[in-house]
């Protein structure tokens, strides 16, 4: 902090290569936490020491080494210190808050070093496909080295194995990339073992593209023993290889056959699948879409996922929860959070926890991860809390949405700010039911006879706050009740085709969309 541009950034990137190998989130936060609870002490010696300290902290949230739900946490812990409050509010408002925060954050110190785990990847592929074109392994372990992330080189391992099952003409070539980067000590001894270890721990879904590749595995790790530049000690610490389980683990696999084989469950039902997936991709979406996910399980519970199938998707996410953490920092605590809400929402009971739990291994994350869930679900107002744990109680039911767009069409209507509108129509936060905002205003336009209403949908389309598609969708349905709006209003089709020449004409509907669908229609 208290050095030039360019050491604080060494010192982010720095931090990110510590990440997980050296240091885990939890530690990260601990010392983040620590650095604004003496900040006042920091201001003394370093002028900026606040808005250095947000930067830094912002930096660690776009670099994915902190979740975004620390500032939150952070806030209850700096409470009594003024400018550690203050690190909060530069960090949310100056950095994390403005367009393309990602871009200026990584950019503030000129220029980051750092790039993402997906180009690292890219390029991880490209040079390998190049060796295996020339042979140059001098030049491969130099492209190797240039990649400057000595703590992702398990990666160059795995790839380079897959490739030489995929492929295997390569295999000799893969082998001797391998022993040379280990001799030459560009690969470390450490990562060269955990390349192998992920390896054997995708090797069931591999064989689906490959079916030699656990026969081929088996046969090659014996070889690589052999030659001595792969520790044994260090392979079967990291995993099980070449079918060597351990008696636990050759267990549960034969238990698990059994079962398959008897019909008996064991996640042979699609629901537990359906589960975990529909979890797994809210924990990466918003509060939004994880309030919908546990909307729509409430009400598949009751036709059609039984009290089993529910816990045995939840089991699945807590055995792969180490691995969903990779992708979603806070995987953990939202997962709590999915748990502990099945339990107020009724789903699961409080007994369902405790089975759940005994059945995944001791001091794994996932115990523990059950262990914060029966502890949000058994604390006082829990029920309150949790329903609204993301932002909406049980979410807007369809009946609350539509009284709400109501009212405020009522208000614009009787001589509402077009703005205030449109801020109410942001703020439902259903993008995907602004159709019935379309249709609303078209029958309130017919029934108060206020074209005025138009002005908002004009005003909505321009801002893109209302797609075309959803225009195009109110429209339908208004074309599509006429007969029947035509008993209450009589020339309701008389002004809906003016509407629609009058969108058409503001590009809010396309030319090729029809104004009518029955012959009657057009005569009138």
């Amino acid at each position: 902090m208290d050095r030039h541009d360019k050491e604080k950034e060494m010192a982010s990137v720095l931090l990110s290569s510590l990440y997980a190998d050296a240091i885990n989130s939890s530690q990260i936060s601990q010392g983040f936490t620590m650095l604004m609870e003496s900040v006042e002490d920091l201001a003394l010696d370093i002028v900026d020491a606040v808005d250095v300290l947000a930067l830094f902290i912002a930096r660690a949230i776009v670099d994915d080494i902190l979740p975004p739900a620390f500032l939150t946490n952070a806030r209850k812990k700096v409470s009594e210190s003024p400018k550690g409050l203050q690190v909060i509010q530069t960090a949310e408002k100056s950095y994390l808050s403005a367009p393309h925060h990602a871009e200026l954050v990584e950019s503030r110190w000129g220029g980051s070093t750092h790039v993402t785990v997906e180009e690292v990847k890219r390029k991880i592929a490209d040079l390998l496909r190049e060796y295996l074109e020339n042979g140059d392994t001098v030049e491969a372990c130099r492209c190797i080295r240039e990649l400057g992330v000595p703590f992702f080189h398990h990666e160059v391992v795995k790839k380079a194995l897959i490739l030489a099952l995929e492929i295997p003409t390569s295999e000799l070539l893969i082998l001797k990339l391998l022993k040379e980067s280990g001799e030459e000590c560009v690969i470390s001894s450490s990562q060269m073992a955990k390349g192998f270890a992920r390896l054997a721990e995708s090797l069931d879904d591999l064989s689906l593209d490959v079916p030699s590749a656990k026969s081929t595995f088996e046969s090659l790790v014996p070889r690589v023993l052999s030659e001595g530049w792969l520790e044994p000690s260090l392979l079967k610490s990291s995993a099980p290889v070449g079918g060597e389980y351990t008696n636990g683990e050759d267990e549960k696999l034969r238990r698990y056959k059994e079962e398959a084989v008897s019909g008996r469950p064991c996640f042979s039902r699609i629901q537990p699948i359906f589960l975990k997936k529909l979890i797994t991709l809210a924990m990466d979406r918003k509060n939004r879409e994880r309030e919908m996910a546990s909307v729509l399980l409430s009400a598949l519970q009751e036709d059609t996922f039984s009290t089993e199938d529910i816990m045995n998707g939840f089991i699945m996410l807590l055995e792969s929860a180490e691995d969903t953490a990779l992708d979603i920092l806070d995987a953990s605590n939202e997962l709590a959070l999915f748990l502990a809400r099945a339990v107020i929402d009724d789903i699961l009971v409080p007994l369902n926890l405790e089975e759940i739990g005994s059945k995944l291994p001791p001091n794994c994350s996932g115990s523990e991860t059950v262990h914060v869930a029966r502890t949000l679900a058994s604390a006082s107002h829990a029920g309150e809390r949790l329903l609204r744990c993301w932002g909406g109680g049980t979410g807007w039911a369809v009946e609350d949405a539509k009284d709400k767009i109501t009212k405020l069409l009522e208000e614009y209507e009787s001589g509402g700010d077009v703005g205030e509108a449109c801020q109410c129509i942001r703020d439902l936060g259903m993008p995907f039911f602004n159709h019935e905002v379309v249709k609303k205003a078209l029958v309130m336009a017919m029934e108060k006879k206020n074209d005025r209403i138009l002005d908002l949908l004009q005003e909505c389309f321009g801002e893109g706050l209302i797609t075309i598609n959803q225009i195009t969708k109110g429209f339908s349905r208004v074309r599509d009740s006429l007969d029947d709006l035509a008993l209450d209003i009589p020339n309701a089709r008389v002004k809906f085709l003016s509407y629609v020449e009058r969108a058409k004409e503001n590009g809010w509907l396309l030319p090729s969309f029809l104004p009518a669908v029955r012959s009657s229609a057009v005569s009138t």
